[in-house]
């Protein structure tokens, strides 16, 4: 498979320069095993948990196997050997000053990184991998978001069928490198793994023929306000059970939520969070849509093209090494911006659209949050999925999702 560059890379490179260990956390399949041999291989050992064996010898003597692959080294799936931090510990501060003695990697969020920051902390830079934001898989890996003073539009702007093509195949690197690979079979794969492989070992989970249930019935409401009660009840399960296998998608990277922005403006504000899927593809999958007409004049047409808009920014932030702190807002009367992105400096409004022909009133938002929290809110920005890039509204820009 074609190494396809990452925007992490001058970030990975460079805590491994600064911090004696690095973890590396993400969904299986998006890349980390790749990008690792790629950036450490030739300084490098490499050393994978998944083979049964390896795990084995690693639990009965950690010393003894550390001593047998001596830093520098890669581990890969720390998760199947959380036993063997300690004995991390120990190494690293035999040398504390040397940086990039263990490079970890781990499939599931809150199993390796709670077990990693109480164990290693002040001695490991945690790092995520997500699968490919559009700008790595268009072979722009370096390319600011459009509120960067270096933006540039981007050179070409894809057809809508090739577009929503894309949107269909998803992000994950295996499918983008190659094209020709039948995406519902990969996916069908995937999902198959996945509640195999990671759900079983999440003790939040007991039936995973009702867990897969729940996963469809997230993806059919994706980017909507999120009703667990409902869909408990839809189920036949109890809330808190519905909140733990929620729990249980945050923490293998499936979804993410994005959560209301609230200001002291002196109205009622919607409290309830959304979710989004981190892939496009999983989520049109999980939602049986194989046709790019299908998705794109279907129900969910505009759920699936604002979920691509949000977890793009979302990957593109966390590529960056940084903690996303993305929001939306929206009172109780309906007025809503669906994306807000907190710079700390300034907030960045973002509206999306499944037209490509973007119109005045869909700034409407915007203009409005920008009157009720003043100097606070930038630039704005219209997404949509055409080529235009035009002035909408004073501080409003529609901008292609190419140039995203």
């Amino acid at each position: 498979m074609k190494f396809i560059r990452r925007s992490l890379e001058p970030v990975l490179t460079r805590a491994a320069r600064e911090f004696p260990a690095v973890a590396l956390t993400g969904p299986r399949q998006s890349g980390k095993t790749t990008l690792l041999r790629h950036l450490f291989g030739p300084t490098h050992l490499f050393v994978s948990f998944d083979l049964p064996d390896v795990r084995q010898a690693a639990l009965t003597d950690p010393r003894g196997f550390l001593a047998l692959h001596p830093p520098p080294v890669v581990l890969d799936e720390i998760q199947h050997v959380p036993d063997l931090l300690p004995y991390i510990r120990e190494a690293i501060d035999r040398r504390r000053t040397r940086a990039g003695q263990f490079i970890l990697t781990g499939s599931q969020n809150i199993l390796v990184m709670e077990r990693v920051a109480e164990t290693l902390a002040g001695r490991v830079a945690p790092l995520h991998l997500l699968p490919l934001s559009r700008r790595e898989a268009v072979g722009r890996p370096g390319a600011p978001l459009p509120w960067s003073a270096r933006a540039t539009p981007a050179a070409r702007h894809p057809t809508l069928r090739a577009l929503w093509q894309d949107l269909l195949r998803g992000a994950y690197p295996e499918l983008v490198a190659h094209p020709r690979r039948d995406r519902h079979l990969w996916h069908a794969s995937y999902v198959q793994t996945y509640l195999e492989r990671d759900v079983r070992t999440l003790r939040q989970v007991g039936d995973l023929t009702q867990f897969q249930a729940f996963l469809r019935l997230l993806a059919a409401r994706s980017g909507q306000l999120l009703d667990l009660s409902g869909l408990a009840r839809d189920l036949g399960v109890a809330v808190n059970t519905a909140k733990a296998w929620l729990s249980v998608l945050e923490a293998t990277y499936q979804v993410f939520v994005l959560r209301p922005f609230f200001a002291n403006v002196g109205k009622r504000l919607v409290k309830t969070p959304k979710v989004y899927f981190t892939d496009v593809g999983t989520l049109c999958y999980l939602a049986g849509l194989r046709e790019p007409t299908h998705a794109a004049a279907g129900p969910m047409g505009g759920a699936i093209f604002e979920t691509a808009v949000v977890s793009e920014i979302f990957k593109a932030i966390v590529h960056q090494g940084e903690v996303p702190r993305l929001y939306f807002w929206r009172t109780a009367t309906g007025v809503e911006v669906d994306l807000v992105v907190d710079r700390g400096t300034e907030l960045v409004p973002i509206e999306i659209t499944q037209s490509a022909t973007p119109r005045p009133a869909m700034a409407a938002g915007i203009v409005r949050l920008r009157q009720d929290l003043g100097d606070r809110v930038g630039r704005g920005y219209v997404v949509h999925p055409g080529t235009i890039r035009l002035p909408l509204a004073p501080g409003v820009l529609a901008l292609p999702f190419a140039d995203l």
